[in-house]
């Protein structure tokens, strides 16, 4: 992919003022460009503030990753998608369960099955996923677990980070642990971090990139993590994971039992490790590598 087109240059900060402020800025790109049609993906922040300034304009609205619900309002993601969702005109939903949850909500009819592009990603990518970083930590296929904690609602609570490390540092496998800048600060917030950097069984490393990450994930025996995304690879990839979370946006992977829900609590995570034995082998529930055809098949159409 080039480079963007346009860099508002918002960088973090609280919820509210970041979004105000990336609505305005998309709003003046889409009075310069007059486009036909605006896409916005996933859930984020900025995924709301670009449906918001598009229904403000004539320009029909796209939604990727439409109709997935963790059915928490307390995250900000799912406000998100559902106030994205209910601005779209067309929605394109990874799966027949983000197609019947947005049935639920009385918006069926602007829904389409069409897969999951991050799904075709890494089915197009496999064929470039060695086995190099894996070489760089010492690491031996199926012989680690990979963990990834990133949430708020986790990383900001020095209890949960606490009996969560505590737990890790104590297991008899190998933990590779990609730590994300933020997580890296509330360890040593939290007066955890030496404790994380100096147990014999988990090497801490820095984030890794998209190709790197993704050979990681696809070799390890177990995958931990808070990630919706991570969750999904996981299940693309044929890993068990264990989700540090109570509840999950990517339910099939859950009914197909490839993951489990464990929430932070030692007795479930270990449990779920011990347990972690998928029952099925198909793992079709995100589409193939037709998803981009059928968006803009779609697209044309509703153009048309």
């Amino acid at each position: 992919m080039h480079d963007p087109d346009y860099n508002l240059g918002i960088g973090s900060g609280r919820h509210g003022k970041q979004t105000a402020d990336m609505i305005a800025g998309v709003e003046e790109i889409l009075l310069e460009e007059g486009p036909d049609c605006v896409l916005t993906y996933g859930d984020t922040n900025s995924t709301l503030a670009a449906a918001i300034a598009t229904s403000k304009t004539n320009a029909p609205l796209g939604h990727i990753e439409a109709g997935l619900r963790s059915f928490n309002r307390s995250m900000p993601e799912e406000t998100n998608r559902v106030l994205t969702d209910h601005a779209s005109d067309m929605l394109f939903c990874p799966s027949e369960v983000s197609y019947k949850n947005l049935v639920r909500e009385g918006i069926g009819d602007r829904g389409h099955i069409v897969g999951d592009l991050m799904v075709q990603l890494l089915y197009e990518m496999s064929d470039d996923l060695g086995i190099e970083p894996l070489s760089d930590f010492d690491l031996h296929p199926r012989d680690y677990m990979l963990l990834t904690m990133h949430r708020q609602e986790n990383v900001d609570s020095p209890i949960i980070m606490e009996r969560v490390m505590s737990l890790l540092c104590g297991l008899d496998r190998a933990v590779v642990f990609p730590a994300h800048p933020r997580t890296m600060k509330r360890l040593a917030e939290h007066g955890l971090l030496e404790k994380v950097e100096s147990a014999d069984n988990i090497t801490v490393i820095e984030p890794q990139d998209f190709l790197r990450f993704s050979s990681l994930e696809r070799n390890a025996e177990i995958i931990l993590t808070d990630s919706g995304g991570v969750q999904k690879d996981a299940y693309v990839f044929g890993v068990p994971c264990v989700t540090l979370r109570e509840e999950t946006e990517w339910s099939e992977t859950v009914n197909e039992g490839w993951n489990t829900l464990a929430g932070t609590d030692p007795e479930r995570i270990l449990r779920a490790i011990r347990d972690a034995a998928p029952k099925g082998s198909e793992r079709n529930a995100f589409g193939g590598k037709d998803v981009a055809k059928h968006i803009i098949a779609v697209i044309e159409e509703e153009l048309n």
